[in-house]
This record gives C-alpha cells, sequence and structure tokens, in this order.
C-alpha cells in the first residue's frame, strides 16, 4: 500500500448582500474562497477560520458557523484533502483584498425569483440527456432530476442548492467535474468555475442559510441598522431564490414581532417607506423566530 499525502485546509464561506445580491468573499482566479491550515498557534479551528480571513482579506467577521467536513477520497487528483468549511455572515464594504462574487454567476440555477430562467433550462435539458444516456437507470436519474428540479408535480426546495450541484458534478456537466465523466460532446451548465472543490463548500453554505432562514433569524446579519419591510423582503427573497407573497411575509414578520418601527422615513420617490430595526430581545425571548419563507408567488 503506497502512502497517500492528507492535507487539511479550512475554507470560509463569507456572504453578503451587496447592492441587493448575495455575495459571496472570493480571492483569485480562479475564484477561491478564503482558506488556510490549522497552525499550532491557532487556538481551535473557529478561531483559525477567523484569522485567515482576516489576514487574507481584511475583513473581520461577526456571525460564523462550523458548515461541513468534507474528506471525499476523488475529489483532489494531488491526494486527499480534508476540508472544514465554516459560514460567516456580514455587512458589504470592501473586502480590502479579493472581492464579492454574486453566487448566482455561480449557480445560476438556484434564482426562481423570476419564470424559469435560461441556466436552470439548461441544466435540466443536459441532465436529462445524461439520463437517457444510460437505459438501464434512466428512470432512477429521471426521478433525482424531478425531485432536485421540482418537476412532475414537485416543489422547487431552495435548500436543496448541494444535491442539485453533486448531481450536476455527476453527470459531468459543471467544471470541477473529472474530465472522464462527461460524455463526449457534453456541453457544461453555465457557471463560474472555482478552485478545487469551493464551489462545493459554497453550495452546503447556501443550503445552510436557506435551510436557517426558516427558523432563526440569521437573515438580519446580512441587513444594515434600519431597514423597510420591502428591503427585507427583497433580501429574503434573494437568499432564497424564490418569491414570496408580501401579504403573508409581512404578516408573518408582525407575528413574530421580529421588529420594530425607528420612527424615521425612508424616501423612495413616492410614499416615504417606514424604517425598521430589529428586536435584538427576539434572540433571547424566542430562540426559535425566525423570517421563515410563506407562500411562493405564482408565476
Amino acid at each position: 500500500m503506497t502512502g497517500q499525502v492528507v492535507t487539511a485546509e479550512l475554507l470560509a464561506v463569507v456572504v453578503a448582500m451587496v447592492d441587493g445580491r448575495p455575495s459571496v468573499l472570493t480571492l483569485g482566479t480562479p475564484p477561491r474562497l478564503p482558506a488556510g491550515p490549522l497552525l499550532p498557534s491557532h487556538r481551535s479551528l473557529q478561531a483559525a477560520t477567523r484569522a485567515w480571513v482576516e489576514e487574507q482579506t481584511g475583513r473581520r467577521l461577526g456571525y460564523l458557523e462550523q458548515l461541513y467536513t468534507f474528506a471525499d477520497l476523488d475529489r483532489d487528483e494531488a491526494g486527499r484533502r480534508i476540508s472544514i468549511s465554516y459560514l460567516g455572515l456580514t455587512t458589504p464594504g470592501e473586502p480590502g483584498i479579493g472581492g464579492w462574487t454574486d453566487w448566482y454567476d455561480l449557480f445560476g440555477w438556484e434564482d426562481r425569483r423570476r419564470p424559469q430562467p435560461a441556466s436552470t433550462d439548461v441544466a435540466i435539458e443536459r441532465l436529462q440527456a445524461w439520463a437517457a444516456a444510460d437505459p438501464d437507470r434512466c428512470d432512477e436519474r429521471n426521478q433525482r432530476i424531478a425531485i432536485n428540479f421540482g418537476l412532475r408535480g414537485r416543489a422547487w426546495q431552495p435548500e436543496f442548492t448541494l444535491q442539485r450541484y453533486e448531481l450536476l458534478y455527476e453527470a459531468g456537466l459543471v467544471a470541477e467535474a473529472p474530465d472522464d465523466w462527461r460524455r463526449p460532446n457534453a456541453e457544461l451548465v453555465p457557471g463560474v468555475r472555482m478552485l478545487g472543490d469551493h464551489r462545493r463548500a459554497l453550495a452546503t453554505g447556501i443550503a445552510r442559510l436557506r435551510a436557517k432562514t426558516g427558523y432563526r433569524p440569521v437573515v438580519f446579519e446580512l441587513m444594515p441598522s434600519t431597514f423597510t419591510l420591502r428591503q427585507l423582503q427583497d433580501c429574503v427573497e434573494a437568499l432564497s431564490g424564490h418569491a414570496v407573497h408580501t401579504q403573508n411575509f409581512r404578516r408573518l414578520v408582525e407575528q413574530q414581532a421580529l421588529v420594530e418601527e425607528t420612527g424615521g422615513l425612508l424616501e423612495t420617490g413616492g410614499r416615504p417607506a417606514r424604517l425598521y430595526r430589529f428586536r435584538r430581545q427576539v434572540l433571547a425571548e424566542r430562540h426559535v423566530a425566525g423570517t421563515k419563507l410563506p407562500t411562493v408567488r405564482a408565476h
């Protein structure tokens, strides 16, 4: 048995809302997430992640939670890499080094705020061609496509981000997939390639954040100190990738007493909009409070 090189790295999925777009902090070309090894001077994995982000981008993180540990044997040709990923939320601003990348430039098929986007059509079309290429597994593959992409009467599940990316990876339709997994003449789905497994780690972060907006008010970590209810709804819709019913959304926010009026107004060119702030007491009063996503609008 030959010796195998095992390396470990800490990955930081740092998310902010930049000009109304959910964006991730990236470095270099191809884009990569802030990352680095655990050193003897680091007192914990979380401390190491904070240190690498600050050193590489100049940004200090507030909210940070561990996401997932990746240790698949076949995902890195150079050897076995163990990647421990973290999700960090922050407010926009110049990152110092690197820049903000709209996560829908990386996962175009995940944005369902408008009628079926072209990138989703392309992804589904190429996945169905992949399914048809193997008659013995065609039915099983088509069922997985339907479940993950909300076909055949199934609902679209925003938090299935990782499953959709993994299905496209298995089909050889994303740039990170091994060359020998691709069918002859098969075109990749649109989406910027990231370094190594970093797009997979980002998919995990998007899925976690989408799921958490259903039971904890983490969305407020991404909002300015004061905001309108329209801005709050826009943020939730941008994160989830699908539209919500305005009246249901506002009713839910009011019922959960998530916000309070500041007394200020925002001039919008028409009727001034009331400004709100997050009631920080909510975290102490009801740990499970959250901006649950109401009914999706009919398209």
